[in-house]
């Protein structure tokens, strides 16, 4: 049996369950060679999907309802965690006082845009203040969002997850203030989920059920063998272990999931919240569609 995922970016210890399920051979063990794909884009696994070139997509949970299509499916999430817009110590007052903010993004759309400046909105009237969209100026990078608020003239980094550039942050002494769902009112996403398609549960199910089920399998592998996990990431990656990585990988175990499983509630607020935007616009049976595999 065979398995085609392609990532939502660069290898990275968000995927340490299909790391782990190859090096220790469990994937191998079990009849299942997994060919892990990193895209030159963060969108090209949805026209992969499309196309049936691969069996299983990584991506964001609101990707599911901005690259909707009919045959879509979700397997579950396996990872999430607090994310959100990073502003660096010396812009918060411009913040505060509305004052122009230019944000360094991966992903600067129409979409990821409104969300960013949603999520600096929310902060702001929960704090008794006033932020202006115009005032707000995303600007597409990558995903080197440290680097950037220390080299670029950035203010601010937006799809920030916190077991990367907030661990960073402590770990560099980076002072920031981190925006996300605790403090700003909205449906988190920063989120992972295995995503395929109709087709593909129905020509390639058993191989789709064995991948889940040993990545379940890697995860508490992963929880219980954090020192094993760390160097099995490290030789898979051809990385150099360091102290800064370490910490991102310890606070990376635990926000998987023990279990891997479509969910429709999980992720409606986010939908209604897209779709008050104007941004989709499912009937009920679509979107319940999405999660029935």
């Amino acid at each position: 049996m065979k398995i085609k995922i392609a990532l939502e970016w660069f290898l990275n210890p968000n995927h340490l369950p299909f790391i782990l399920g190859i090096t220790t051979k469990t994937f191998q063990q079990a009849g299942l060679f997994v060919d892990i794909i990193e895209p030159s884009e963060h969108y090209d696994g949805f026209e992969s999907l499309k196309n049936g070139k691969i069996d299983i997509h990584v991506n964001e949970p609101i990707h599911l309802f901005e690259h909707y299509f009919e045959e879509l499916k979700s397997l579950g999430c396996f990872f999430d965690t607090r994310g959100g817009v990073m502003i660096k110590k010396e812009s918060i007052e411009k913040l505060k006082t509305n004052q122009h903010l230019k944000i360094t993004t991966p992903a600067s759309n129409e979409v990821t845009n409104r969300v960013g400046f949603e999520i600096l909105s929310r902060y702001a009237t929960a704090n008794n203040f006033k932020l202006d969209i115009q005032n707000v100026e995303f600007i597409q990078t990558d995903f080197y969002h440290l680097k950037n608020l220390q080299e670029g003239d950035f203010d601010g980094a937006w799809l920030c997850f916190y077991n990367f550039e907030g661990i960073e942050a402590e770990y560099l002494g980076f002072e920031n203030l981190f925006i996300d769902q605790f403090n700003s009112p909205y449906p988190n996403f920063s989120a992972l989920e295995l995503m395929t398609t109709k087709e593909k549960l129905r020509t390639n199910q058993q191989a789709i059920r064995t991948f889940i089920n040993i990545s379940e399998k890697m995860i508490k592998y992963a929880k219980d063998n954090p020192k094993e996990t760390k160097t099995a990431f490290y030789d898979y990656t051809s990385t150099t272990p360091n102290e800064l990585m370490d910490k991102i990988i310890d606070d990376t175990i635990k926000r998987f999931y023990n279990e891997i499983s479509p969910n429709p509630i999980k992720w409606r607020k986010l939908y209604e919240m897209l779709e008050e935007f104007g941004f989709c616009d499912l009937d009920a049976y679509d979107y319940n569609q999405i999660w029935k595999v």
